[in-house]
């Protein structure tokens, strides 16, 4: 039975993607909920239903006192013995089976599965934002709101029908039941709910932006916290433990004062709520009370209103601390939107095609890329690769050398200019099959926290295990991940590698992601200062495996040692972002510019940040 209900609905089911969700809750929630409708309505009607079953047995309580008092226990078994046994078989069996369906369709058709597909779809979508987005904001922050959102949304879709169907439908049962018996009875309860109404009211316009706000700072508390451990390894280095703790302290308070004047507003409600429901209380059963002492009311109308007034005066607390559960969770929804329903603003071009790599000529074009400032990044590059050309990129830290790597990959959008491969303008072709035509090997050779193979296998995941050991083979890997056994006992290329591959050497990781780019095998190739976590004997080492990573395919290299890319094609030199120089090693050396004066203070084959002293000419030592 649970299965069937659990299965009611497919959280992973097909929909249309949008680059710009809804802005506003409502709509927000609606287009998450579309998969929901039938169910939603088969619970809102159950939920009425078991409403209706629980004032009737309050009016039934009432009926049994009234036949109780006017007859004799045998007349009243003949009479009405039959009754009382159907009622209780009611009772004992169909009543369960009506609140079971009840129950299942809330717990187990729509929380598990409406948590889920809010989650799935949310983390689909933030995944689809560049990387541009993501460098805009704490990974922490991110990743609290995809999993706080779900859960909350969740709540409130479980407080519609666990408690406003059911309050609703019970209220107004209430209300039938008490005019039935005596018109005047229903003045108190109309009187009690006007003024309780206020007080919701009052609850939910103060209750949200509270609830709002304790969610902003429960975000930020987890983006510091993730942000210290993320770092850990700088936090010790520079001994900054009480900085990291005052840090995250401070947030924490702003958490706790948040979070008081939320409780503030649910310790004033209840102050009220009492008031209200010893006037509801006071109101109905002393009223039914009077109209019994003047003959115009049965025990049995005094013993149901007590019973309802009482079952009422239950509720209430119940139903507004459900209420304030609701509109609770649809502020931290709001808050999560904040993340989870930004626009994707890097998108594929209407009708556009995958990328056909034929020869691997790229062209930059007047380019131009600020990161929306009016200095940095780059100005007006015009640069042309040919085919299988090697081409060095070399600057000073902050020339645009990753600028231009990051636009060739569509991290971001040119600002102005535009850029082609093999004639195609790569904003108008759909950008995985972009990518999936560059291999790149990253300075920061950061892994996934997986295995090994995991780790490799990412470059082209339906390679096989002789592909992948021998990737790693060429990458002078394989030896060292036959030595791994990580905390689980897991050995070689199962071995799990830590987050960001933090169990490993930097040496060891530079290799890891060497062979999953030489697995990759990809037309176009970036080494973005590939070798520069190896020791120089492993650099060796390896040295002729990128050469032969190298061999049919269109380079383009970043690198600070200047013996790395001496022998390349063409050597361009970067300088505040602008072509400065260009040509081969030995062309820019006679030149005198940029790059000799780089090359003669180089101490190691690394670029120094000022300019050579005027008649520095020396060799670079290796």
């Amino acid at each position: 039975m649970f299965r069937y209900f659990e299965n009611f609905v497919d959280p992973y089911t097909q929909y249309e993607e949008s680059d710009r969700p809804p802005q506003r809750l409502w709509p927000f929630l609606r287009e998450y909920a579309r998969p929901f409708h039938r169910v939603f309505l088969y619970a809102g009607v159950m939920s009425l239903v078991v409403a209706v079953i629980e004032i009737w047995l309050i009016y039934y309580m009432g009926r049994v006192v009234d036949i109780l008092a006017s007859g004799t226990p045998e007349s009243v078994r003949a009479d009405y013995g039959l009754e009382f046994l159907l009622v209780a078989l009611f009772i004992l069996f169909a009543r369960p089976v009506i609140q079971a369906l009840d129950v299942a369709l809330l717990n187990n058709a729509i929380l598990p599965n409406f948590g889920t597909l809010i989650r799935w779809r949310a983390h689909k979508h933030v995944l689809r934002q560049s990387v541009g987005w993501f460098e805009n904001d704490f990974a922490g922050r991110i990743a609290n709101r995809i999993m706080q959102t779900p859960p909350a949304a969740g709540d409130a879709v479980f407080q519609v029908f666990d408690m406003m169907t059911f309050a609703v439908a019970y209220l107004v049962g209430a209300a039938i039941l008490l005019a039935d018996s005596d018109p005047r009875l229903a003045i108190p309860l109309v009187i009690w709910f006007v003024l309780y109404m206020f007080l919701v009211r009052w609850t939910i316009r103060t209750v949200g932006p509270a609830s709002k706000a304790s969610s902003d700072a429960r975000s930020e508390v987890t983006g510091r916290v993730v942000d210290s451990y993320t770092n850990i390894h700088s936090v010790k280095l520079f001994a900054h433990h009480d900085h990291e703790i005052d840090y995250a302290k401070e947030a924490i308070e702003n958490t706790r004062r948040t979070f008081a004047k939320e409780m503030r507003i649910f310790t004033k409600m209840d102050l009220g709520l009492v008031t209200l429901n010893g006037a509801l209380i006071v109101g109905v059963v002393g009223w039914a009370v009077a109209l019994w002492m003047n003959d115009a009311a049965t025990i049995g109308t005094v013993a149901a209103a007590t019973a309802l007034t009482l079952r009422l005066n239950a509720m209430t607390g119940w139903i507004m601390w459900a209420l304030s559960t609701f509109f609770r969770s649809l502020g931290v929804v709001s808050e999560g939107m904040e993340t989870i329903a930004q626009p994707i603003t890097l998108v594929d071009a209407p009708g556009a095609k995958p990328l056909k790599l034929t020869e691997g000529a790229i062209t930059f074009e007047g380019v131009s890329h600020h990161y929306g400032r009016e200095a940095g990044g780059l100005d007006a590059i015009s640069l042309a690769i040919r085919p299988g050309e090697k081409v060095g990129l070399v600057g000073r830290s902050g020339a645009g050398k990753s600028t231009l790597v990051k636009l060739l990959l569509r991290f971001y959008d040119v600002e102005t200019g535009r850029i082609l491969i093999d004639g195609q303008d790569i904003s108008r072709v759909q950008q995985a099959s972009l990518r999936a035509a560059i291999g790149m090997v990253q300075q920061d050779s950061a892994l996934l926290h997986r295995s090994v193979r995991d780790n490799i296998l990412y470059g082209r995941p339906d390679a096989t295990e002789e592909e992948v050991i021998e990737a790693a083979r060429r990458a002078e890997a394989h030896e060292f991940i036959l030595d791994l056994e990580d905390p689980e006992g897991r050995t070689g290329y199962d071995a799990h590698v830590g987050e960001r591959g933090v169990k490993l050497s930097g040496g060891q990781r530079q290799r890891i992601t060497l062979a999953r780019v030489i697995l990759k095998n990809a037309p176009i190739l970036v080494l973005d200062e590939a070798t520069s976590a190896l020791d120089s004997e492993v650099e060796a080492a390896i040295q002729e495996t990128l050469y032969g990573m190298m061999e049919g395919k269109t380079v383009i290299a970043i690198a600070h040692r200047l013996s790395t890319i001496a022998h390349m094609d063409r050597i361009v030199v970067l300088d505040e972002g602008r072509i400065a120089e260009e040509g081969t090693h030995a062309e820019l050396l006679a030149l005198g510019g940029l790059y000799a004066a780089f090359w003669s203070r180089q101490s190691g084959g690394f670029i120094g940040t000022d300019d050579a002293p005027e008649g520095d000419s020396g060799e670079a030592t290796e």
